[in-house]
């Protein structure tokens, strides 16, 4: 995924996921989770720039260290020794373990490779969102993203508002 503005948008004009995904959620009586790791609670942030937000956002957890995921948001330790953070499953669990954790309706994650470096093996700009919604279709997207660190934090963190709009959009 590349082309995407730290607004989400891929062309002229301001884009405005978040401020449609606060008004779906709201409307719909929705809550949200957020469980982050590479884009440091810039998701919950960018959700709480919305005026209504507190309608919405339940809380966030910045689990940015591995032993984090699994002390606080209930990853699977074997998972994370074997498949190491930046894995699709690992983002699931974040996502399922953040709703459950904090009582909301959705739960997001984000996990993957900033850069500049690699780690573990996993190429920089390596990313996994996850969403769950509680209803047993839990969405996984993996993203190839270029740029710099901020660019890669800042193009997750539109494509995690865009995929969580997709979800509730379809609920």
């Amino acid at each position: 995924m590349t082309g995407v503005t730290a607004d989400g948008a891929g062309g002229p004009g301001p884009d405005r996921t978040v401020e449609r995904l606060v008004a779906t959620m709201t409307r719909a009586g929705l809550t949200l989770a957020t469980a982050e790791s590479l884009t440091g609670g810039g998701l919950a942030a960018r959700v709480v720039d919305v005026p209504g937000a507190s309608a919405v956002l339940r809380g966030g957890v910045v689990a940015y260290a591995t032993d984090l995921k699994a002390r606080l948001l209930g990853v699977d330790e074997e998972l994370l020794s074997r498949r190491g953070a930046v894995d699709p499953d690992v983002a699931l669990a974040m996502a399922s373990g953040v709703r459950l954790l904090l009582g909301a309706d959705v739960g997001v994650s984000t996990t993957g490779v900033a850069g500049p470096e690699p780690q573990d093996g996993v190429a920089p700009g390596t990313v996994y969102i996850a969403v769950d919604d509680g209803r047993g279709r839990p969405l996984v997207r993996r993203l190839e993203l270029e740029g710099a660190r901020d660019a890669v934090r800042s193009q997750t963190v539109a494509a995690a508002l865009h995929l969580v709009l997709e979800v509730v959009d379809h609920a």
